[in-house]
């Protein structure tokens, strides 16, 4: 499901040159529970990106589900994420004039599949917000928009998740019914996970455990 060869990535800073990841290889199969550890600024986020396609590396290669990322035009990577990759982030990233219901909506009305409405109702009910569907994320808690992203999430049915540091911004009691969350409808659907996170707790439960340290790969 993901290849990642020999993945490089620089940065200008200033007259010289900064390598945020160093030559990072591995290999995902489909289905797997996958996580990437480390301490802050060890390249956790950078890595998730381009095994996204979010950003293009500055050597090696990454392919997708068969697709190799780095050949392709943003456009052209955009198009496989909208295919292929569901998104989940900290910091929820929802759009804050869309109501639940719709931002579970906005990825299956970008793919032109027709019953959006009903299929994110079904999304909503879910993971447990039966009755805020027609809120804003502003009138939601911090758990509550975590869950309408992972309802988002899984619209597309995605073949792979990405989750960047998921249950970070939440305490201690609404982390644990959205990592449950997470787990569980990554299993009924058959998802690839991939989950950064600094919670070694977390990330022992998933099947694979990458650790970076200073954008090098150490265990």
């Amino acid at each position: 499901m993901l290849t990642v060869q020999n993945l490089t990535k620089t940065y200008a800073s200033g007259s010289r040159a900064l390598t945020v990841l160093d030559s990072v290889s591995f290999n995902i199969e489909e289905g797997e529970t996958f996580s990437i550890v480390g301490p802050s600024g060890s390249g956790k986020t950078t890595l998730l990106g381009l095994c996204a396609g979010l950003d293009r590396a500055t050597d090696g290669s990454v392919t997708l589900n068969g697709i190799r990322l780095d050949e392709l035009s943003e456009d052209e990577r955009a198009a496989v994420r909208n295919q292929h990759v569901g998104f989940v982030f900290q910091n929820f990233q929802l759009l804050p004039t869309l109501t639940a219901l719709e931002n579970v909506m906005v990825p299956m009305e970008l793919r032109g599949e027709k019953g959006a409405a009903g299929k994110a109702m079904e999304l909503l009910d879910r993971v447990g917000l039966t009755g805020r569907h027609d809120h804003y994320p502003a009138q939601l808690s911090g758990g509550e928009q975590q869950r309408v992203s992972l309802a988002r999430a899984f619209a597309n049915k995605p073949k792979i998740l990405f989750a960047d540091e998921p249950t970070g911004n939440l305490d201690a009691e609404t982390h644990d019914v959205v990592e449950t969350l997470l787990f569980d409808l990554n299993r009924e659907a058959g998802t690839t996970l991939v989950l950064v996170t600094h919670d070694l707790e977390l990330a022992k439960k998933t099947g694979h455990i990458l650790k970076l340290r200073g954008g090098k790969v150490v265990d």
